[in-house]
């Protein structure tokens, strides 16, 4: 298991939603060195890529958790999902 879903497993929705702004932060700030060629492109997009799916598996599990509060759940039995299955929710 990754740190990464280590630390997910272990968060509040509060954890999650500030992990959120933190990485669309790190997104800006590596979108702006790839535009002004700061950054070395091929690695710049592989993290980009990256950090774009640990914000969409973010996200995803904020909506678990909030889903399963508001029909009476635990929202701690929320799991982090995988790459794969988040990502083919946009087909």
């Amino acid at each position: 298991m990754s740190e990464f879903q280590q630390r997910s497993r272990q968060s509040t929705d509060a954890d999650i939603l500030a992990e959120i702004n933190t990485m669309v932060e790190a997104e800006r700030t590596l979108r702006d060195r790839l535009a002004s060629g700061q950054a070395e492109a091929d690695q710049a997009q592989k993290d980009l890529a990256a950090l774009e799916v640990r914000i969409d598996q973010s996200w995803d599990l904020l909506r678990q958790r909030r889903a399963r509060s508001e029909f009476g759940d635990n929202p701690d039995e929320a799991r982090l999902r995988p790459a794969a299955q988040v990502e083919a929710y946009d087909s």
